[in-house]
């Protein structure tokens, strides 16, 4: 049986301190998924220029943000890491024809903590992260979500953790949702349901907004990941939880078999 797949887009630092739809469906996410063996988590905030994975047995939490209120820099996530897992993962890419580097003091970046604070609060699952390869392209992290696949057989939850849209001229403080940021994530949400590999992984010339959307790639690509480890026959589910700042449209994906 295979583990779900989770895509979540974790939007701005400062929605950890708010109760509003996002955070909602965090927990409600951590409430309904089944309890992993373990999490191994990519994240649009740690690029490397080969596949890194953390091998850290106590990952710190890392506040990589300014300008925000003190009570984020004190908030903690300390779950521990998982060097085995890092291990199979290596075994994995491998397999699949791509190298992997070991960093043995990374720490858990606000992609991962954040939404993981709230889907787990009790830091009771261990957390392996991958980093993402941000010069490499769309069809790149597909063939790398595809070599993670058999990780799902084993109990590991693949949480790919990005936004659904990301441009910071489109942000404002209005909660209304900004019609291209709509646009693209209704296009996005109608060509995952449909599996539309081709279009997808050319979204930047085929899709309405693309590039607007992501004026660069690095929010998005662990979605492509998500795609690559997800099957033709799994459902898929799309939470539309609400727009931040008009521009960030905090969808999240869920596969499963």
């Amino acid at each position: 049986m295979l583990s779900p797949l989770v895509f979540i887009s974790h939007g701005s630092p400062d929605v950890a301190l708010q109760d509003g739809a996002t955070v909602q469906c965090w927990q409600q996410l951590g409430q309904e998924l089944p309890r992993p063996r373990a999490i191994l988590l990519l994240s649009a905030h740690w690029e490397t220029a080969q596949p890194m994975i953390s091998t850290a047995a106590q990952p710190q939490t890392i506040h990589d943000f300014g300008g925000f209120p003190r009570t984020l820099y004190e908030m903690q996530y300390p779950a521990a890491g998982m060097p085995e897992l890092a291990q199979r993962v290596g075994e994995c890419l491998a397999a699949g024809g791509f190298t992997l580097g070991e960093h043995q003091q990374r720490g858990l970046d606000h992609g991962a903590w954040i939404p993981l604070r709230n889907m787990y609060p009790q830091a009771d699952i261990p957390v392996v992260q991958l980093s993402i390869q941000p010069h490499a392209g769309t069809e790149w992290h597909w063939r790398l979500g595809q070599a993670l696949r058999p990780l799902r057989e084993e109990g590991i939850l693949i949480m790919a953790s990005g936004a659904v849209t990301h441009n910071f001229g489109w942000l404002s403080r209005t909660q209304t949702p900004l019609p291209q940021a709509q646009v693209f994530s209704d296009w996005l949400g109608e060509k995952l349901a449909a599996r539309d590999l081709p279009a997808l992984l050319d979204y930047r010339r085929q899709a309405p907004h693309g590039v607007d959307s992501h004026p660069t790639e690095e929010h998005l690509l662990p979605l492509f990941v998500a795609l690559g480890a997800s099957g033709e026959d799994e459902s898929l589910t799309r939470l539309t939880p609400e727009y931040c700042y008009g521009g960030l449209a905090m969808d999240a994906y869920v596969w499963d078999s």
